[in-house]
Protein backbone atom coordinates (compact mmCIF):
# COMPACT_ATOMS: atom_id res chain seq x y z
CA UNK A 1 0.00 0.00 0.00
CA UNK A 2 2.78 2.32 0.91
CA UNK A 3 4.59 1.40 -2.25
CA UNK A 4 1.54 2.20 -4.32
CA UNK A 5 1.13 5.61 -2.62
CA UNK A 6 4.80 6.36 -3.09
CA UNK A 7 4.51 5.54 -6.75
CA UNK A 8 1.43 7.73 -7.05
CA UNK A 9 3.19 10.62 -5.30
CA UNK A 10 6.21 10.18 -7.53
CA UNK A 11 4.02 10.29 -10.66
CA UNK A 12 2.25 13.38 -9.34
CA UNK A 13 5.58 15.02 -8.69
CA UNK A 14 6.82 14.20 -12.17
CA UNK A 15 3.63 15.57 -13.70
CA UNK A 16 4.06 18.79 -11.72
CA UNK A 17 7.66 19.11 -12.90
CA UNK A 18 6.59 18.47 -16.48
CA UNK A 19 3.83 21.10 -16.24
CA UNK A 20 6.29 23.63 -14.87
CA UNK A 21 8.71 22.87 -17.69
CA UNK A 22 5.97 23.21 -20.33
CA UNK A 23 4.77 26.48 -18.81
CA UNK A 24 8.33 27.83 -18.78
CA UNK A 25 8.85 26.75 -22.35
CA UNK A 26 5.66 28.41 -23.55
CA UNK A 27 6.46 31.65 -21.73
CA UNK A 28 10.02 31.57 -23.09
CA UNK A 29 8.74 31.09 -26.61
CA UNK A 30 6.26 33.95 -26.17
CA UNK A 31 8.97 36.14 -24.75
CA UNK A 32 11.37 35.21 -27.55
CA UNK A 33 8.75 35.79 -30.22
CA UNK A 34 7.77 39.10 -28.69
CA UNK A 35 11.38 40.27 -28.59
CA UNK A 36 12.03 38.85 -32.04
CA UNK A 37 9.14 40.77 -33.58
CA UNK A 38 10.15 43.90 -31.72
CA UNK A 39 13.60 43.58 -33.26
CA UNK A 40 12.08 43.05 -36.69
CA UNK A 41 9.73 46.01 -36.31
CA UNK A 42 12.53 48.27 -35.10
CA UNK A 43 14.76 47.23 -38.01
CA UNK A 44 11.91 47.99 -40.39
CA UNK A 45 11.48 51.43 -38.89
CA UNK A 46 15.11 52.40 -39.13
CA UNK A 47 16.22 50.64 -42.32
CA UNK A 48 17.12 53.21 -45.02
CA UNK A 49 15.05 51.42 -47.68
CA UNK A 50 11.89 52.40 -45.82
CA UNK A 51 12.69 56.09 -45.63
CA UNK A 52 10.89 58.38 -48.09
CA UNK A 53 13.55 60.01 -50.19
CA UNK A 54 14.19 61.31 -53.72
CA UNK A 55 15.95 58.74 -55.89
CA UNK A 56 18.05 59.05 -59.05
CA UNK A 57 18.28 62.76 -58.25
CA UNK A 58 20.30 65.30 -60.19
CA UNK A 59 20.66 68.75 -58.65
CA UNK A 60 20.61 71.90 -60.78
CA UNK A 61 21.93 74.88 -58.85
CA UNK A 62 21.68 78.62 -59.48
CA UNK A 63 23.13 81.38 -57.32
CA UNK A 64 21.09 84.59 -57.45
CA UNK A 65 20.71 87.60 -55.17
CA UNK A 66 23.33 86.11 -52.85
CA UNK A 67 21.28 82.95 -52.33
CA UNK A 68 21.63 79.40 -53.60
CA UNK A 69 18.60 77.81 -55.25
CA UNK A 70 18.38 74.16 -56.26
CA UNK A 71 16.06 71.84 -58.19
CA UNK A 72 15.67 68.08 -57.79
CA UNK A 73 15.65 66.62 -61.30
CA UNK A 74 15.86 63.25 -62.99
CA UNK A 75 19.46 62.57 -63.89
CA UNK A 76 19.06 61.74 -67.57
CA UNK A 77 16.49 64.41 -68.35
CA UNK A 78 18.29 67.71 -67.71
CA UNK A 79 20.46 67.55 -70.84
CA UNK A 80 17.49 66.32 -72.89
CA UNK A 81 15.59 69.42 -71.75
CA UNK A 82 18.46 71.72 -72.64
CA UNK A 83 18.83 70.12 -76.06
CA UNK A 84 15.08 70.60 -76.68
CA UNK A 85 14.57 66.85 -76.89
CA UNK A 86 12.38 66.73 -73.79
CA UNK A 87 9.50 69.24 -73.83
CA UNK A 88 7.53 68.14 -70.75
CA UNK A 89 8.95 69.78 -67.62
CA UNK A 90 7.18 67.20 -65.44
CA UNK A 91 9.46 64.56 -66.97
CA UNK A 92 12.50 66.59 -65.87
CA UNK A 93 11.56 67.72 -62.36
CA UNK A 94 11.04 65.32 -59.48
CA UNK A 95 9.05 68.10 -57.82
CA UNK A 96 8.22 71.70 -58.74
CA UNK A 97 9.54 72.84 -55.35
CA UNK A 98 12.47 75.25 -55.38
CA UNK A 99 14.99 74.31 -52.66
CA UNK A 100 17.81 76.10 -50.94
CA UNK A 101 19.26 72.67 -50.17
CA UNK A 102 17.91 69.57 -51.89
CA UNK A 103 19.84 67.05 -49.80
CA UNK A 104 18.40 68.48 -46.57
CA UNK A 105 14.95 69.00 -48.07
CA UNK A 106 15.00 72.73 -47.28
CA UNK A 107 12.50 74.56 -49.50
CA UNK A 108 13.06 78.20 -50.45
CA UNK A 109 10.87 80.71 -48.66
CA UNK A 110 8.39 82.89 -50.53
CA UNK A 111 10.29 86.04 -49.55
CA UNK A 112 13.54 84.60 -50.93
CA UNK A 113 11.90 83.78 -54.27
CA UNK A 114 10.43 87.26 -54.62
CA UNK A 115 13.77 88.90 -53.79
CA UNK A 116 15.75 86.77 -56.28
CA UNK A 117 13.25 86.20 -59.10
CA UNK A 118 10.57 88.83 -58.58
CA UNK A 119 7.81 86.20 -58.54
CA UNK A 120 6.52 83.19 -56.62
CA UNK A 121 5.42 80.96 -59.51
CA UNK A 122 7.73 78.02 -58.79
CA UNK A 123 7.22 76.37 -62.19
CA UNK A 124 8.39 79.53 -63.98
CA UNK A 125 11.30 79.83 -61.56
CA UNK A 126 12.17 76.17 -62.24
CA UNK A 127 12.34 76.96 -65.97
CA UNK A 128 14.82 79.76 -65.32
CA UNK A 129 16.97 77.61 -63.04
CA UNK A 130 16.92 74.75 -65.59
CA UNK A 131 18.05 77.20 -68.28
CA UNK A 132 20.72 79.11 -66.38
CA UNK A 133 21.69 76.81 -63.50
CA UNK A 134 24.64 74.46 -63.24
CA UNK A 135 24.06 70.71 -63.22
CA UNK A 136 25.79 69.21 -60.19
CA UNK A 137 27.55 66.00 -61.15
CA UNK A 138 30.64 64.11 -60.08
CA UNK A 139 33.96 64.92 -61.73
CA UNK A 140 33.89 61.63 -63.62
CA UNK A 141 30.33 62.20 -64.86
CA UNK A 142 31.17 65.78 -65.86
CA UNK A 143 34.14 64.72 -67.97
CA UNK A 144 32.13 61.93 -69.58
CA UNK A 145 29.26 64.30 -70.45
CA UNK A 146 31.64 66.93 -71.83
CA UNK A 147 33.46 64.36 -73.97
CA UNK A 148 30.15 63.12 -75.37
CA UNK A 149 28.97 66.66 -76.15
CA UNK A 150 32.31 67.60 -77.70
CA UNK A 151 32.20 64.58 -80.02
CA UNK A 152 28.65 65.51 -81.01
CA UNK A 153 29.74 69.08 -81.82
CA UNK A 154 32.74 67.89 -83.84
CA UNK A 155 30.60 65.50 -85.89
CA UNK A 156 27.94 68.17 -86.45
CA UNK A 157 30.50 70.71 -87.68
CA UNK A 158 32.04 68.11 -90.00
CA UNK A 159 28.60 67.27 -91.40
CA UNK A 160 27.45 70.87 -91.86
CA UNK A 161 30.58 72.57 -93.16
CA UNK A 162 33.00 72.42 -96.08
CA UNK A 163 36.27 73.89 -97.26
CA UNK A 164 35.06 76.80 -99.46
CA UNK A 165 38.01 76.38 -101.81
CA UNK A 166 37.39 72.71 -102.61
CA UNK A 167 33.72 72.35 -101.57
CA UNK A 168 34.76 69.18 -99.75
CA UNK A 169 34.00 68.39 -96.10
CA UNK A 170 36.75 68.34 -93.52
CA UNK A 171 37.51 65.08 -91.67
CA UNK A 172 36.40 65.04 -88.05
CA UNK A 173 40.03 64.77 -86.93
CA UNK A 174 40.84 68.12 -88.59
CA UNK A 175 37.81 69.77 -86.98
CA UNK A 176 38.81 68.35 -83.58
CA UNK A 177 42.39 69.60 -83.86
CA UNK A 178 41.30 73.05 -85.08
CA UNK A 179 38.82 73.45 -82.22
CA UNK A 180 41.54 72.48 -79.76
CA UNK A 181 43.98 74.97 -81.31
CA UNK A 182 41.28 77.66 -81.16
CA UNK A 183 40.77 76.89 -77.42
CA UNK A 184 37.10 76.01 -77.86
CA UNK A 185 35.53 74.89 -74.60
CA UNK A 186 32.19 73.33 -73.69
CA UNK A 187 29.65 75.55 -71.94
CA UNK A 188 27.39 73.34 -69.78
CA UNK A 189 24.44 75.75 -69.94
CA UNK A 190 24.21 75.81 -73.76
CA UNK A 191 22.80 73.00 -75.85
CA UNK A 192 24.68 71.13 -78.57
CA UNK A 193 23.06 73.00 -81.46
CA UNK A 194 23.97 76.40 -80.02
CA UNK A 195 27.54 75.32 -79.35
CA UNK A 196 27.88 73.85 -82.83
CA UNK A 197 27.09 77.31 -84.26
CA UNK A 198 29.56 78.84 -81.77
CA UNK A 199 32.22 76.38 -82.92
CA UNK A 200 31.66 77.21 -86.61
CA UNK A 201 31.90 80.94 -85.86
CA UNK A 202 35.16 80.43 -83.96
CA UNK A 203 36.66 78.17 -86.63
CA UNK A 204 36.06 80.82 -89.31
CA UNK A 205 38.72 82.95 -87.59
CA UNK A 206 41.27 80.11 -87.73
CA UNK A 207 40.70 78.23 -91.00
CA UNK A 208 38.82 78.44 -94.31
CA UNK A 209 35.43 76.98 -93.49
CA UNK A 210 31.81 77.75 -94.26
CA UNK A 211 28.40 76.15 -94.04
CA UNK A 212 27.63 73.83 -96.93
CA UNK A 213 25.11 75.48 -99.22
CA UNK A 214 21.51 74.50 -99.88
CA UNK A 215 20.09 74.21 -103.37
CA UNK A 216 16.59 75.65 -103.77
CA UNK A 217 14.21 76.45 -106.62
CA UNK A 218 11.88 79.45 -106.48
CA UNK A 219 8.82 79.66 -108.72
CA UNK A 220 6.45 82.61 -108.96
CA UNK A 221 4.32 84.52 -111.44
CA UNK A 222 6.44 87.59 -112.19
CA UNK A 223 4.96 90.92 -113.14
CA UNK A 224 6.79 93.75 -114.81
CA UNK A 225 6.33 96.03 -111.84
CA UNK A 226 7.58 93.67 -109.11
CA UNK A 227 9.26 90.71 -110.89
CA UNK A 228 12.74 92.21 -111.50
CA UNK A 229 12.81 93.76 -108.04
CA UNK A 230 12.02 90.43 -106.35
CA UNK A 231 14.61 88.58 -108.45
CA UNK A 232 17.23 91.16 -107.51
CA UNK A 233 16.44 90.75 -103.80
CA UNK A 234 16.65 86.95 -104.09
CA UNK A 235 19.96 86.99 -105.98
CA UNK A 236 21.51 89.24 -103.32
CA UNK A 237 20.97 86.49 -100.73
CA UNK A 238 22.22 83.70 -103.02
CA UNK A 239 25.75 82.31 -103.06
CA UNK A 240 25.35 81.52 -106.75
CA UNK A 241 22.65 81.22 -109.42
CA UNK A 242 22.48 77.93 -111.28
CA UNK A 243 19.46 78.57 -113.52
CA UNK A 244 17.04 81.38 -114.31
CA UNK A 245 14.23 80.38 -116.65
CA UNK A 246 11.03 82.03 -117.84
CA UNK A 247 8.03 79.88 -118.73
CA UNK A 248 5.52 82.31 -120.18
CA UNK A 249 4.88 84.72 -117.27
CA UNK A 250 6.27 82.38 -114.61
CA UNK A 251 9.86 82.61 -113.43
CA UNK A 252 11.86 79.67 -112.11
CA UNK A 253 15.19 80.43 -110.50
CA UNK A 254 17.52 77.79 -109.03
CA UNK A 255 20.12 79.04 -106.58
CA UNK A 256 22.60 77.92 -103.93
CA UNK A 257 22.26 79.66 -100.58
CA UNK A 258 23.69 79.69 -97.09
CA UNK A 259 21.28 77.72 -94.85
CA UNK A 260 20.92 80.78 -92.67
CA UNK A 261 19.23 82.67 -95.54
CA UNK A 262 16.55 80.07 -96.25
CA UNK A 263 13.92 81.52 -93.91
CA UNK A 264 14.55 85.09 -95.10
CA UNK A 265 14.10 84.06 -98.75
CA UNK A 266 10.99 82.02 -97.94
CA UNK A 267 9.43 84.98 -96.09
CA UNK A 268 10.38 87.38 -98.90
CA UNK A 269 8.78 85.24 -101.62
CA UNK A 270 5.65 84.59 -99.55
CA UNK A 271 5.15 88.29 -98.76
CA UNK A 272 5.89 89.63 -102.24
CA UNK A 273 3.70 87.05 -104.01
CA UNK A 274 0.95 87.09 -101.36
CA UNK A 275 1.51 83.39 -100.67
CA UNK A 276 1.39 82.30 -104.33
CA UNK A 277 5.14 81.82 -104.78
CA UNK A 278 6.82 78.46 -104.18
CA UNK A 279 10.19 77.75 -102.54
CA UNK A 280 11.42 74.15 -102.97
CA UNK A 281 14.40 72.56 -101.24
CA UNK A 282 16.20 70.50 -103.90
CA UNK A 283 19.35 69.51 -102.02
CA UNK A 284 20.18 69.99 -98.38
CA UNK A 285 23.87 70.61 -99.02
CA UNK A 286 26.17 71.28 -101.91
CA UNK A 287 29.27 69.17 -101.21
CA UNK A 288 31.81 67.72 -103.59
CA UNK A 289 32.16 63.98 -102.93
CA UNK A 290 34.62 62.39 -105.36
CA UNK A 291 33.61 63.98 -108.68
CA UNK A 292 29.92 64.62 -107.94
CA UNK A 293 27.99 67.46 -106.36
CA UNK A 294 25.40 66.47 -103.80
Amino acid sequence: MMTHCSMFSSKKYLISILQLFIAFRINYIKLFNKNHWEIIIMSKIFTPTNQIRLTNVAVVRLKKAGKRFELACYKNKVLSWRNNVEKDIDEVLQTHTVFTNVSKGQAAKKEELIKAFGKTDETEICREILSKGELQVSEKERHSAMDTQMNSIINSVAALCVNPETRRPYPSTIIEKSLKDAHFSIKPNRNTKQQTLDAIKLLKTHMPIERSRMKIRITFAAKKDNGPKLVESIVKMAASVELEEWIESTLQITIFIDPGNYRAIDDLVRNETKGKGLVELLELKDVVEAEEIF
